[in-house]
């Protein structure tokens, strides 16, 4: 209760700060009541929303958008603020010189420019809007980037070898069959040799895949399709009536992932060979830093491959990549991972810029990385999580070339 009396102590005063901008630019009252009553409207949906919560950290459609529409209005709020704070300062320094200064007999605060708050709400609006076309538009603006990887020691036979690699589907989230559809066929469009997921199929339980099962079972690739479970699939984030329950719901998820033609790989190995010729196919289960699963078990899943062997590993989280990967004597040519999403916000221009939040928390967080000879593809991920949108980090389907020779891409 504390918690939510501190919250709404907050949201009322940022937002009746905020408003000040508002007032400023515009006498139309019929303005002002609308900006309370959205007001109202998202803090009162939010409250509701996670106050009734029941299933411990469970993200449902319902409240995922309305911790969206809250971060929106927030962020609006929060981009006048400097501005209104900052015009606040330097009138009261204005105010006290007139009183202690030039000796008035009243103390004249003056009033706020107009075009100062015009500036801040400008500003302001790009946030906001960002964050609203994320919700509806950029959580399927999906985008399909291409990799050329060139070892010296990739067999013969798999020279020119693709791979598509998706992460994080987190079907519990979907809204949208037509979209997800869509991304269905594009992955299908880049006909590559073998597919593999790096995991979070579900947010938190198996149940959440079934009405999806026959748009994924439609996923194809000549050499299979291969997957890994992430930390969202063993439902770790619901407050279940027993063990047994929980222990079936992961059962259950490795049931839909075979029905869906996926080889599920659980600190295992398999080999894919061509004209006599194979590489190894490594899959860890969860392992992941900062309080995450640590169910990988990679002396386990490779336990029957050599260490000479063409090396792709299948780890959910990227922090495995350095913590235990790289410099692991069996030298792990390519690690695919997922799990950042890249925090679903942040700035990529190619060649410019590329920043996120998730940098702050991951070293490796989207993209290929590489060290001592190894490399790490962190996919920015198929859905969404918490968020119910994307902002500038758009979802991806990864397509990787693998090339022999000493020439890296």
């Amino acid at each position: 209760m504390i918690r939510w009396i501190l919250f709404a102590i907050l949201f009322i005063i940022i937002t009746i700060y905020g408003f000040q901008a508002v007032r400023t630019v515009t006498k139309q009252t019929w303005v002002y009541y609308l900006f309370f009553i959205v007001a109202l409207i998202v803090a009162g949906n939010f409250i509701y929303q996670f106050a009734a919560a029941n299933e411990g950290r469970v993200l449902t459609t319902s409240k995922s958008f309305a911790f969206g529409f809250l971060l929106a209005f927030m962020a609006f709020n929060l981009v006048l603020l400097p501005f209104l704070i900052g015009e606040d300062i330097i009138r009261g320094i204005i105010g006290l010189y007139d009183k202690f200064v030039t000796k008035t007999d009243t103390f004249y605060v003056p009033s706020r420019r107009k075009f100062v708050s015009q500036v801040a709400l400008g500003l302001a609006a790009i946030p906001f809007s960002s964050l609203l076309y994320g919700m509806f538009k950029g959580k399927y603006d999906f985008r399909v980037l291409k990799y050329t990887l060139h070892f010296e020691d990739l067999p013969e036979a798999f020279d020119g070898y693709r791979l598509t690699q998706i992460s994080d589907i987190h079907s519990g989230s979907f809204d949208n069959r037509e979209k997800i559809e869509y991304a269905v066929d594009l992955i299908n469009e880049q006909e590559s040799d073998v597919l593999l997921f790096t995991g979070d199929m579900v947010n938190n339980k198996a149940s959440e895949m079934l009405p999806w099962m026959d748009t994924f079972g439609r996923l194809k690739a000549k050499d299979g399709k291969f997957s890994v479970l992430g930390n969202h699939d063993y439902g770790d984030y619901v407050d279940w009536n027993s063990p047994k329950e929980k222990a079936q719901n992961l059962e259950d998820l490795k049931r839909i992932q075979k029905d869906i033609g996926f080889d599920l790989l659980l600190n295992e190995s398999r080999y894919l060979e061509k004209d006599g010729q194979r590489l190894a196919l490594i899959g860890v289960e969860n392992w992941g830093k900062g309080g995450f699963k640590k169910a990988g078990d990679l002396e386990k899943a490779s336990s029957q491959i050599k260490a000479d062997d063409f090396k792709i590993l299948m780890s959910h989280d990227p922090s495995h990549w350095e913590a235990q990967v790289i410099n692991d004597p069996y030298h792990y040519h390519l690690t695919l991972s997922g799990h950042t999403h890249g925090m679903q916000f942040g700035i990529e221009i190619p060649g410019w810029i590329k920043w996120s939040p998730a940098k702050w928390r991951y070293k490796q967080w989207a993209g290929i990385y590489t060290e001592l000879n190894q490399h790490i593809n962190v996919n920015r991920g198929f859905g969404y999580l918490g968020y119910p949108g994307r902002v500038g980090i758009w979802p991806e389907i990864t397509v990787i070339e693998l090339k022999k020779g000493s020439k890296s891409a």
